[in-house]
């Protein structure tokens, strides 16, 4: 796993250095592979890349927010908790899209928010900076906010075009008899029987929790992100396997 130092002050108060921190993550078992030096092109602020290696047992690691829980316990720091924004009273979007969950065990809880008039372009160069830092190609502001966020708490999270949904129905539910799909890079995936797919009612728009679907890519102004928390083996085993 990569991240900058500066995004983990985000989230916990420390007063350790980097080459500091590098060496109590290592003694706590998150051990540390590499450390070297950035310098935000806009403010010359200067920040430090980390990649760690995180263990089987220690996915609560594989985001920032888990991440500095762990440092908080090693240096004493305090977490900074961030307030959930506040729903709207019109925020409801059950006459826009339903979903049905078939496999709670692998599944146990989707959840989804419309955004409408979204406009797409570049996102800004602080972002940039930190994805690409993290080894995530920077695409376009809807793409990248998305896997800023799976980055900052380890939640894997999709933003579908809604318009490229007709039945706007998600359902939720393992490959069975679908033996392939194509994902956003334009590559046919061989399915497992137990793959989990996100669904727009029987056909399939993404591998759920490791690629979107080639025939749902955000396109237009309207989109809607899908958030859904899946077992950790859904992940695992078909990412695995690519």
């Amino acid at each position: 796993m990569k991240f900058t130092f500066n995004w983990l002050k985000e989230f916990v108060t420390f007063k350790a250095s980097a080459e500091k921190l590098a060496g109590l993550l290592t003694m706590a078992g998150l051990e540390v592979e590499s450390l070297s030096s950035l310098n935000d092109p806009e403010t010359n602020r200067e920040d430090w890349l980390f990649e760690i290696s995180v263990t089987p047992n220690r996915g609560d690691c594989l985001g920032i927010t888990g991440l500095a829980s762990e440092v908080s316990a090693l240096t004493g720091g305090y977490v900074k908790l961030l307030g959930a924004p506040r729903r709207s009273k019109s925020s409801d979007i059950t006459n826009r899209v339903t979903i049905a969950i078939q496999n709670a065990r692998l599944c146990p809880r989707y959840s989804a928010a419309v955004v409408d008039e979204v406009h797409m372009g570049p996102s800004p160069a602080w972002m940039r900076l930190r994805l690409e830092a993290c080894g995530i190609r920077s695409i376009n502001n809807v793409v990248d906010v998305t896997n800023y966020v799976m980055l900052e708490t380890g939640q894997p999270l999709h933003a579908f075009d809604l318009d490229r949904l007709p039945t706007r129905r998600i359902v939720v539910r393992t490959a069975q008899q679908i033996k392939k799909f194509t994902t956003l890079d334009g590559v046919e995936r061989e399915l497992a029987p137990e793959d989990l797919l996100i669904c727009d009612g029987d056909v399939p728009v993404a591998l759920a929790g490791v690629m979107g679907g080639a025939e749902s890519e955000v396109r237009s102004k309207r989109k809607r992100a899908p958030s859904c928390w899946k077992a950790p083996i859904s992940i695992r085993r078909p990412s695995a396997a690519r």
